[in-house]
């Protein structure tokens, strides 16, 4: 097997299509957004892109039989709009793959003549969040102007610790190649699967795109989420008033 091995299973033409990364992540806020947009638009696997840099495992099947982890790149075309969405079961899992992986994503969006891409991921805060917001960073300033209109903040050295993996080395290595890209990040606490804040990003992401697609799918998984996390914080209450009873009972 070769370091990366790009594998097109079938060719197609499309028009300056946007480019959309929703690989696993923080919250996984940006696969579960990708994911929902490539099962309601249906949109068409064209490529497989295989690496030694994923994790060391394949996936067993219902059949039984195996496959190598792997990222895939769909595509979609409408009258108005073409797409590629990069969705994927894992990331890389060392720096030197993060960055190799990035370039052929870029090589992919290259050939295909895509005119803008978006990024997408989650922004832990360590804490449970009340209001949905989304946040934003782009290596082009007209894309900053451009998203403000739809919601998307944007604030000085925020996220403190940078956009880490594909998310963010696309747009930096993206400005490297004249590619104009924005990442947006749902604001999550980063303890779990969050798809609340997966339908706050795609929310934005439609918007901008001039997109429709039907939410309701995204939009149960997170009242079944708000069940759990509901459930949680009772948890964490009941912890908080037993702690406090044993405090008293030292004094």
């Amino acid at each position: 097997m070769k370091e990366i091995e790009v594998h097109e299973l079938k060719k197609v033409k499309l028009r300056s299509p946007v480019m959309i990364e929703g690989l696993p992540g923080v919250g996984n806020v940006g696969k579960l957004v990708a994911e929902h947009l490539v099962r309601e638009l249906k949109a068409e696997k064209i490529i497989d892109i295989y690496s030694y840099h994923f994790p060391p495992q394949v996936f067993v099947e219902k059949n039984g039989l195996v496959r190598l982890v792997r990222n895939e790149i769909y595509a979609w075309q409408s009258d108005k709009l073409d797409l590629l969405i990069l969705v994927g079961d894992y990331q890389s899992v060392t720096n030197e793959g993060h960055y190799k992986l990035a370039e052929t994503f870029l090589d992919i969006a290259e050939k295909y003549g895509v005119s803008k891409l978006f990024t997408l991921g989650g922004y832990g805060v360590g804490h449970f969040v009340e209001k949905q917001r989304v946040i934003g960073a782009a290596n082009d300033e007209s894309l900053v102007e451009e998203m403000k209109k739809y919601g998307v903040e944007f604030r000085e050295e925020e996220p403190g610790g940078g956009i880490i993996g594909a998310a963010g080395l696309l747009l930096g290595l993206g400005k490297m190649r004249g590619i104009k890209a924005v990442c947006l990040m749902g604001v999550t606490s980063g303890y779990l699967v969050d798809p609340k804040s997966a339908q706050a990003v795609l929310k934005v992401l439609c918007n901008a795109l001039g997109l429709q697609v039907d939410m309701r799918a995204l939009e149960e998984r997170a009242r079944e989420m708000e069940r759990v996390i509901e459930r949680l914080k009772e948890i964490e209450r009941a912890q908080a008033t037993e702690l406090s009873e044993e405090l008293k009972y030292i004094r």
